[in-house]
């Protein structure tokens, strides 16, 4: 069989089992069963598969998923991140249209931990938008920044998601999630720099309302209890990871306990959160972890059937320059983010696109980084980007699909110029790590 019959076969069943509902993971696990009696000596051929398969996930460096994500979920069910929002809302003062701001900066540290955009996003919107649109903002100041948290969750560490696509592609975990750090403060920058702009442009976009005035010695107060605190836990386990005092899964490990002990200092943990905290983080784990079985044995059966040197001798004979077919691969991902999850992307195109990169003489860690932010631009992209269906399901019945396209366009334009400062200055995202 040719390396493209035998392409055809895995994609073409993979793409036809999902077509019919079945979901991702066993879509996966189904297509490589069929593909290993085919290409691997049917009962004995599996055999191989599986044990192989379940060999992946024995990898000491899964442990941070399931730890960031119970991280994340008890920084949400204590009200912790809550306490967080509202920190930083009555901090800013009279500040023109300092809500979009708190939907940047409260939005992030909630959607990093949690590690799923479309989560966010389902909560964002539906906390932020109608009361935002009751002060009288503009629905591109209210819709926009809650499309961008997504793009800057996804690459500033602690990201569940970096964790897993460097799990997935065997790159260091620890790097990939350091190398996020620059890109990522550029990027909120950007950001920050939009809404600025927006409301210099448009001064009645975000309209001024009194506040409850503050002293000094009270917003330090509040600062320093309420918002201090919480970013301290992410601030200290990236420190311990940048000064290599800690391996990423013991950083996920104290990052959990950090807001477990901060949970009792407050008084806000109870043993109904505790339970919501697990199962949520229970859920998502063992869906990453069914995920990370089908990539082990999808990338084996594309290395056993020839189909992945064969394609990749066929991308490398074009005469395109290599950012030329990094940027066929980035127009790729976007096109599939029109229709499909990250994850589910990330299981398709890892085991393809990795060693196309390494053939093509790019640095892993950087091209994983590319990867996530075309992930996450591809969430946004109109016109039928995932996020968007999701933030026209919670945002109130007058928000038209026009509306929420303009208001994702300026900050998917901010994550575009990030990627473009990243191809002409790597180190950028390698210096860190380095």
């Amino acid at each position: 069989m040719e390396w493209y019959e035998a392409l055809g076969l895995l994609l073409g069943s993979i793409l036809a089992l999902m077509a019919i509902g079945m979901p991702v993971a066993l879509a996966f696990l189904a297509a490589n069963i069929v593909g290993a009696w085919v290409f691997m000596g049917g009962e004995r051929g599996i055999g191989a598969l599986l044990n192989n398969g379940l060999g992946s996930l024995t990898s000491f460096a899964l442990v941070p998923i399931p730890l960031f994500l119970l991280m994340g979920e008890i920084f949400f069910h204590t009200g912790l991140g809550g306490r967080m929002f509202n920190a930083i809302d009555k901090l800013l003062g009279k500040l023109p249209g300092r809500l979009s701001y708190v939907t940047v900066l409260g939005g992030t540290g909630f959607s990093t931990l949690s590690g799923s955009s479309m989560g966010s996003t389902a909560l964002l919107g539906s906390l932020m938008v109608p009361e935002m649109n009751r002060r009288g903002y503009k629905k591109h100041m209210s819709i926009g920044p809650i499309l961008g948290t997504g793009g800057l969750a996804i690459i500033i560490p602690p990201s569940a998601l970096a964790v897993l696509l460097a799990t997935l592609a065997r790159i260091d975990v620890g790097k990939l999630l350091i190398a996020g750090i620059i890109p990522g403060l550029i990027l909120a920058a950007f950001y920050l720099a939009t809404i600025f702009i927006q409301t210099k442009i448009d001064p009645d976009a975000a309209p001024a309302y009194e506040v409850e005035p503050m002293t000094l010695g009270q917003k330090l107060s509040l600062f320093l209890r309420d918002v201090v605190p919480m970013v301290g836990v992410m601030v200290v386990i990236v420190a311990m990871m940048v000064g290599g005092v800690v391996t990423p899964s013991e950083a996920a490990a104290f990052g959990a306990l950090g807001v477990l002990i901060l949970a009792v200092i407050f008084r806000c943990l109870t043993w109904e959160a505790v339970k919501k905290s697990i199962v949520g983080a229970l859920r998502v784990t063992l869906m990453a972890y069914l995920i990370v079985f089908g990539s082990a044995t999808f990338s084996q059966l594309l290395a056993f059937s020839g189909a992945s040197s064969g394609l990749i001798k066929w991308a490398t004979g074009f005469d395109l320059e290599p950012i030329a077919m990094l940027l066929v691969m980035f127009g790729v991902l976007l096109l599939l983010g029109m229709f499909m999850e990250q994850i589910s992307m990330m299981l398709l195109t890892v085991p393809i696109f990795f060693p196309l990169a390494a053939s093509l003489g790019f640095d892993p860690i950087w091209f994983g980084l590319i990867m996530l932010l075309a992930l996450e631009i591809s969430f946004t992209t109109p016109p039928f980007g995932l996020l968007l269906f999701v933030m026209k399901g919670v945002a109130p019945p007058d928000t038209t699909m026009r509306d929420i396209y303009m208001s994702a366009i300026p900050f998917i334009l901010c994550s575009l110029c990030l990627v473009a400062l990243l191809i002409l200055f790597p180190p950028l995202a390698l210096w860190l790590p380095g």
